[in-house]
């Protein structure tokens, strides 16, 4: 699962256009700030008349997003996420309304790609290490895959509980969490009268609005097999989302293997025949889980999800092919690198 996207990737695999400065038009101004929340960088970019109000507006996301990654790391050991694995097959958990409706989110991320995104694979993706370059043994994998099925997750709403029934079965929501945040910002910041945002929560990117000189925010995404700062397209965001997955953000690669962390919780191991996956779509929430799951599902699996949604997407295949669904044809740029 997608649990925790590094800086790096944030950096390069969606890069920000036409925000690195701010812009003057009409006595309104892009003002942006950036924090290490989430386990990676948050930057909002807001446009405001009052660099006061703006530098206010953002302080309110960082606090709120901070409180979140409190609730929700897979890592912590006083996060809620932890309390409800250590209580696997033992006994509900009575979490925050924030974690409840994260882990509904993920169920019915579950529920629409049949199974590609599924929270439960933590119990298999926290045996890899892709800085000291470990993947489990095929043993591990098999017997982490008796523990995975996000039908075994119970949430019970009136009593805020949530149960995971069998002992040793582990969530990882981190595959939606940033989404979650993202969309958690862009309410606070319309709260605090902000008529424009952008908001990137490592490659989970929500705008809404138009910028001072009256266009919509664009953003670029990463070449697979560039170099760090290479795009290949860009996309204007009105009022939507945009989240890319790929195997490059985070891998290692041993006896020509690439070992990526997007991993199929049908398999066990990390999903081949698709390089990236870029979905745009009203919410963060849904971006982030469905860029992970059309990615594990492949093109074809893939685009019908996405089409069956009324969502947009772009993959590549390990061809380097790109695929696009209809309605994203003529809103995207592709960018013409010189010879």
């Amino acid at each position: 699962m997608n649990h925790m996207k590094s800086v790096r990737s944030w950096i390069f695999s969606l890069f920000l256009l036409s925000v690195l400065v701010s812009c003057r038009w009409g006595g309104d101004k892009v003002y942006r700030e950036s924090d290490f929340l989430l386990d990676t960088v948050v930057t909002v970019s807001v446009v405001s008349g009052s660099a006061g109000r703006a530098g206010q507006a953002i302080e309110k996301v960082f606090r709120e997003l901070k409180r979140l990654g409190g609730l929700l790391n897979f890592y912590s050991s006083k996060s809620e996420i932890r309390e409800i694995n250590e209580n696997a097959g033992v006994k509900p958990v009575r979490v925050s309304g924030d974690t409840l409706r994260v882990i509904q989110r993920a169920i019915e991320a579950a529920e629409e790609t049949n199974g590609a995104f599924d929270i439960t694979v933590g119990v298999i993706t926290h045996l890899y290490d892709f800085r000291k370059k470990i993947h489990p043994s095929a043993d591990a994998v098999r017997a982490g895959l008796a523990l995975v099925d996000y039908r075994d997750i119970e949430v019970d709403p009136g009593r805020m509980t949530v149960f995971l029934r069998k002992k040793g079965m582990m969530i990882d929501p981190g595959g939606i969490t940033k989404g979650y945040a993202a969309d958690r910002a862009v309410s606070i910041l319309k709260k605090e009268g902000i008529r424009a945002a952008l908001v990137a929560v490592a490659g989970d990117i929500r705008g809404y609005g138009l910028k001072p000189d009256g266009k919509p925010w664009r953003v670029g995404i990463r070449n697979p097999r560039g170099a760090g700062d290479d795009i290949f397209a860009a996309v204007e965001l009105r009022d939507q989302a945009i989240s890319t997955s790929g195997d490059y953000e985070r891998f290692f690669i041993e006896g020509g293997v690439r070992y990526h962390h997007l991993i199929d919780p049908k398999t066990g191991y990390p999903a081949r025949g698709v390089i990236s996956t870029t979905v745009i779509a009203p919410l963060a929430v849904k971006t982030d889980s469905l860029a992970t799951a059309v990615f594990i599902s492949g093109v074809a699996r893939g685009m019908k999800i996405i089409e069956g949604l009324g969502y947009n997407a772009i993959m590549i295949d390990s061809g380097g092919v790109r695929h696009l669904t209809e309605g994203i044809r003529d809103r995207v740029e592709f960018i013409k690198k010189d010879n």
